[in-house]
């Protein structure tokens, strides 16, 4: 989901099938978010820590501005030789519109490996595999997609809507069965305080969950695939910044947090 994670799970055929059973439970989509902050040229660092707070990865944050597109990259490189590596271009211009998302997962760390690309303006989803003898395979298939993808941009999205703002749905497409379109409702939860760099700041916290039928989700359940809410601590003023994110990787998983370096407050 945005980033924000080790035990080895199978994937079943029948997980497979349960999922993309709620994959495709999906509704309308919301209309995209305007742009209320631009985003300007960034360079951040993160860490990855598990839930007894042990380091396992440092990120590295770079985002790149030209006219009204942004490039942004995240990439975690983790302690046990994993990669999550994810590079996310969009327009914001008015509205915020996803052009590009490319999302790679690969190592021991992730239960099943991931290279997964969008390309909205003509609508080309790639998904690539490996077989059994280390040989790539790439599957392209088209798909009419939402206005309000969010793929890679849901911290983004967040750092532009109102503190008070209304619970509200954006569009994901998710790597399963060559993609599969689910909703995220996001709401804000509290307002709290965060440390970063020895100074205090307002913060709003979010609350991202994926929505499921609860025919489904029963069976996810069941079959240890369950997807998490994940909560994402957002620094308030002119120039806010995603602070901390606290959820899955991959939509199942331990929980990890995904912090800006140097960030502190009280979990």
């Amino acid at each position: 989901m945005f980033k924000g994670r080790c035990v080895s799970m199978r994937w079943s055929r029948a997980s497979v099938v349960v999922m993309a059973v709620f994959l495709r439970a999906t509704s309308a989509f919301a209309e995209p978010i305007p742009v209320r902050h631009i985003q300007r040229p960034l360079h951040r660092f993160m860490v990855a820590r598990s839930e007894d707070g042990k380091t396992i990865a440092s990120g590295e944050f770079t985002q790149v501005v030209e006219g009204s597109q942004v490039s942004m990259r995240l990439t975690y490189r983790f302690v046990d030789g994993s990669v999550d590596d994810e590079e996310t271009t969009y327009n914001q211009s008015g509205t915020f519109r996803l052009v590009r998302n490319h999302h790679i997962q690969k190592g021991p760390f992730f239960a099943k490996p991931v290279d997964f690309t969008v390309e909205v303006p003509t609508g080309t989803v790639t998904f690539r595999t490996t077989d059994k003898h280390g040989r790539n395979h790439d599957y392209t298939r088209h798909m009419t997609l939402p206005a309000d993808l969010a793929d890679g941009m849901v911290g983004t999205l967040l750092l532009n809507v109102p503190r008070n703002t209304a619970p509200f749905r954006v569009g994901m497409l998710a790597p399963v069965g060559g993609g599969r379109l689910v909703e995220l409702e996001i709401s804000p939860q509290s307002d709290q305080t965060v440390q970063l760099a020895g100074q205090t700041f307002p913060a709003t916290v979010f609350r991202v969950h994926p929505v499921l039928g609860s025919f489904v989700s029963l069976f996810a359940r069941m079959i240890g695939l369950q997807p998490k809410d994940v909560t994402v601590w957002i620094l308030e003023g002119e120039d806010p910044a995603v602070a901390v994110v606290v959820g899955q990787l991959g939509g199942y998983g331990p929980v990890v947090s995904s912090d800006l370096v140097g960030t502190d407050f009280a979990r």
